[in-house]
């Protein structure tokens, strides 16, 4: 058995707007396993992106508990937390958050410059086959090889964890092959355990793991004995 990495108890998270309270979780309890590469499948406002900035150590669950390992969560302060994520989670948004003025090796250093142990810039991204693009600005590149820079980053500081949150929802189906690749690579290469937000109902073929959402709860779990390449996808 794969050691697990996440575990959830009657986790909620509920948005109080005064008239109404809003339940964004409502009640999950949920293991995740190391090195698995997961989906988290669901229409918009399921969760899925609440439970992801929980599990990141980015919000406060309302109610239940959160473990990282042997390590509660939920028992963590805003330090601790901060410690957390710093050590351990690399986190992959819809949208780079690249620094414009930036280049591509020097946006990785952004993070390598403050990780305990991280690998170089230029080994991040040449994983993610940008090595060519070292020295080249977001503007002279594409979305999908921004995305992958974005992966570099997170990469770079050798995380246990890559939460992922939509990767390749603001890309075509050729550039968003090629970041599902790279994610793939890392998974496998490195034993990563990697959490998919997506709506995209076919990326759920290459996971090992596929959980559903919906309102605000864990509908089902599935896991795929035959798993699919990206590039096998239909999109």
């Amino acid at each position: 058995m794969s050691e697990i990495i996440f575990k959830t108890k009657a986790v909620t998270k509920v948005y109080d707007t005064g008239e109404v309270k809003v339940y964004a979780l409502a009640g999950v309890d949920l293991e995740l396993f190391s090195g698995e590469l997961t989906v988290l499948l669901g229409p918009s406002g399921s969760g899925k992106s609440t439970l992801l900035n929980i599990l990141g150590g980015l919000d406060h669950a309302t109610d239940g508990r959160v473990w990282f390992r042997d390590q509660e969560l939920t028992g963590l302060n805003d330090r601790g937390l901060t410690r957390y994520r710093r050590d351990h989670v690399g986190f992959v948004f819809q949208f780079y958050n690249l620094v414009p003025s930036l280049t591509a090796r020097e946006n990785v250093q952004l993070v390598t410059d403050v990780a305990p142990d991280p690998m170089p810039a230029s080994e991040a991204l040449d994983l993610v086959g940008l090595g060519h693009r070292l020295d080249h600005f977001p503007s002279e590149m594409s979305g999908g090889e921004q995305q992958r820079v974005a992966i570099a980053r997170a990469i770079a500081k050798r995380p246990e964890i890559l939460l992922c949150d939509e990767p390749t929802g603001a890309l075509d189906s050729t550039t968003g092959v090629q970041v599902l690749e790279a994610l793939r690579n890392i998974n496998e290469r490195f034993g990563t355990t990697t959490v998919v937000i997506t709506h995209n109902a076919e990326i759920q073929k290459m996971a090992h793991r596929v959980i559903f959402f919906q309102d605000g709860k864990i509908s089902e779990t599935v896991v795929n004995k035959k798993r699919l390449a990206p590039s096998e996808i239909v999109w």
